[in-house]
């Protein structure tokens, strides 16, 4: 019985390194072949016969000015949806979270349809409300749509960073002598900061690699993702697998750097440095000598 248990666990861990390892080979491959595609030294489509190691597609990117200026109208993007989202949804989670009136469950029943529905038919429905607005399709309609489907997504991350808030610390605060507007950027804004820099990052990262709704409302503005998808036709072009290769390693760097203790050390400092100026503050009101000056 006993060997048969441990064959068993055998086959069970076996059985379980395989599995993860098909799940990694099926999340990474692709990304491997990109990046493998990005040093392929063939210039003929649809450029997936390997002839050699090179690093000329590099050089060619930047060259290419129709794939930088792709790019550089995506990042403009992914940047402004990011912080008017941000800002908006922010506002809102906290509003909906301390305040309560009528109608507010339909309002955060609502907050969920841009996520359920399919992308064709919010990028349709958008093309049909700016078209009957008159509103000319480009940078300003590309802004107002990713920011529509980005917003519940910052909402949802704040709110539930708000579920497990002490609102005893605004008090305390607020005892110590911070007004209303000190006590939200020296207490409630770094607690909720996790949720904040996972709502914008979320945003960032919805908004970055966008093809339908951009698809629909974007007039004469070419994004990345859809240069990108303009050159699949006839197979994409190392060039391309380069620019993709250098996202990929910005993205890996972000991603070490917000696990890591660099981030959460620097946020802890300041939070440091701003409760003890707060303190001293405080301190400084309390004194014998600030009440001799105020009598």
């Amino acid at each position: 019985m006993a060997m048969r248990r441990q064959l068993r666990e055998k086959l069970s861990r076996r059985g379980g390194i395989v599995y993860c390892a098909i799940i990694y080979g099926i999340l990474f491959l692709p990304i491997a072949v990109i990046v493998a595609n990005s040093f392929n030294a063939t210039d003929t489509k649809p450029y997936m016969t390997w002839k050699g190691f090179t690093l000329a597609w590099y050089s060619k990117l930047f060259s290419d000015r129709a794939l930088l200026a792709s790019f550089g109208n995506t990042m403009v993007l992914a940047i402004a949806t990011t912080v008017i989202a941000t800002v908006m949804g922010t506002i809102v989670a906290v509003g909906m979270y301390r305040y309560r009136f009528r109608g507010k469950g339909i309002i955060d029943a609502l907050l969920y349809i841009p996520v359920v529905i399919p992308e064709i038919v919010m990028g349709i429905s958008l093309l049909v409300l700016f078209t009957s607005i008159q509103l000319p399709q480009g940078m300003v309609s590309l802004v107002i749509a990713h920011v529509t489907f980005c917003l519940p997504f910052v909402i949802f991350n704040v709110r539930a960073r708000l579920d497990g808030y002490d609102q005893s610390l605004e008090e305390a605060s607020m005892d110590l002598g911070a007004n209303k507007l000190e006590t939200f950027f020296r207490v409630t804004l770094p607690m909720l900061a996790p949720g904040i820099a996972g709502g914008a990052l979320l945003s960032f990262t919805l908004s970055i690699d966008d093809v339908v709704v951009s698809f629909f409302v974007n007039g004469q503005t070419m994004t990345y993702p859809l240069k990108v998808w303009q050159s699949i036709k006839s197979g994409v072009a190392p060039d391309v697998n380069a620019l993709s290769t250098l996202i990929l390693a910005g993205t890996v760097l972000l991603v070490v750097l917000t696990q890591s203790k660099l981030v959460p050390g620097i946020a802890a400092k300041l939070r440091n440095r701003r409760a003890h100026v707060l303190r001293a503050r405080v301190s400084a009101e309390e004194s014998p000598v600030h009440q001799k000056e105020e009598l």
